[in-house]
């Protein structure tokens, strides 16, 4: 008798055929050029969320609007966004540069999915990464983008990663795709911001991320406990969506969980940063 998963894939795929959802190729969707030319050094503010596919719902643009509002952020990181295969904007980035990359085309409704990279500024550099494997039923990939920006303080430049980690795979695909952004973020020298929805839902996993930052030199943004206690589980899981940095001071305090927004079953995380030269 067949268990409980595979049933599931018998069944998802008598209603979506196995062509449905497509790998796209290794590019970003990009817009058009930032308001400033470099990053404020004394202050890096960082917006990072799972946004749940909920880009073109009215209630999804009123909270993300609020959060610009308040908050202004000069880095956006969000996961799981929706595009229009045909659209080449995406609404509410009006003064900011961004670049979109998908990780897959869903052919029935002529929809990207994948992660976004903002900023007030254009990056220097991108580098797109998809994973090798696939997460089962759908057989679709994750992707991470790699972004490189210039600083105020000139002798340095910052390299931000927005990751989506692989899900519902066995631990060695998921450790795969750390080794792959470990080697890619090692030969960066100057200060990074490593953010994302990392999938960290069992211990074993916990442990693998925190072994791959402890090797890149990389630093957990501290959440207070109240505040830690507001980041997405599974059931009862360590949190699954992490900001880490490195050559930066973190703001005291600055860590945020917005609890009241609720356009996503993930919770929006702020951070703030300062670069000094050592």
């Amino acid at each position: 008798m067949p268990d409980i998963k595979e049933h599931a894939v018998i069944l998802a795929r008598q209603f979506l055929p196995y062509y449905r959802f497509m790998r796209t190729q290794e590019s970003t969707i990009d817009s058009g050029q930032g308001l400033q030319t470099e990053l404020n050094s004394n202050s890096i503010k960082v917006l990072n969320w799972n946004i749940a596919k909920n880009n073109f719902e009215k209630f999804w643009f009123q909270d993300f609007f609020k959060i610009l509002r308040l908050y202004q952020p000069d880095l956006i990181f969000l996961q799981e966004v929706r595009m229009g295969v045909n659209v080449e904007q995406i609404m509410g980035f009006t003064n900011m540069n961004w670049a979109y990359a998908p990780n897959f085309i869903d052919a029935h409704h002529q929809t990207y999915s994948g992660i976004l990279t903002a900023a007030k500024i254009s990056a220097i550099a991108k580098k797109v990464i998809i994973t090798k494997h696939h997460e089962p039923v759908f057989k679709t990939p994750k992707v991470s983008l790699i972004s490189e920006y210039s600083l105020s303080h000139k002798q340095q430049t910052l390299l931000t990663i927005n990751s989506h980690l692989i899900n519902f795979v066995d631990l060695d695909k998921f450790k795969a795709q750390l080794h792959e952004l470990e080697l890619a973020i090692s030969t960066h020298r100057g200060p990074i911001i490593f953010a994302g929805d990392f999938n960290t839902w069992s211990r074993r996993r916990v442990v693998l991320v925190e072994k791959t930052v402890i090797r890149l030199g990389l630093r957990e943004a501290h959440f207070a406990p109240e505040e830690n206690k507001k980041i997405k589980r599974f059931l009862l899981s360590p949190p699954l969506d992490y900001i880490f940095y490195r050559g930066l001071n973190e703001k005291l305090d600055s860590a945020k969980v917005l609890d009241e927004i609720c356009s996503s079953d993930h919770k929006p995380l702020l951070a703030e940063f300062t670069y000094v030269d050592t």
